[in-house]
């Protein structure tokens, strides 16, 4: 049975912004296609730094402000305000990878009680509140 996400805090992962930024939709689920299209769609700040570092690495041809730019025109995608000190605080309990990206992005999800929208099977298994 599909989760219908409502009034619900929805982070996305760094894959998933350069997905959304590239119109791929077609890699969602109905369930993530649903939590995007009936929520406010935020990222951590951990995602933009992580965005300009594959741009920096080749990853990705884009830098990560006109990313963001296009898809806070597009989604209205925000990005959340967290101090740096209680994101790093959360982030050092998250112990089941050497990802810092994917430690503070977790974290702080989990520090908003947030749906995270992600395709990386490592969070998903350690991060109940995901979908795709």
């Amino acid at each position: 049975m599909e989760k219908r996400w409502k009034s619900v805090m929805v982070f996305i992962d760094t894959h998933i912004a350069v997905w959304l930024y590239n119109n791929s939709m077609e890699k969602f689920s109905s369930e993530g296609r649903n939590a995007l299209e009936i929520n406010d769609i935020f990222i951590s700040p951990a995602c933009a730094l992580e965005l300009e570092y594959l741009y920096e690495i080749g990853k990705i041809n884009r830098r990560s402000g006109a990313i963001l730019e296009l898809l806070a025109d597009l989604i209205g995608l925000g990005i959340d305000d967290i101090s740096f000190a209680e994101l790093v605080k959360s982030a050092t309990n998250e112990k089941w990878t050497r990802d810092p990206f994917d430690r503070m992005i977790v974290a702080h999800a989990k520090k908003r009680g947030a749906i995270l929208i992600t395709a990386d099977r490592v969070i998903k298994k350690n991060y109940k509140k995901t979908v795709l």
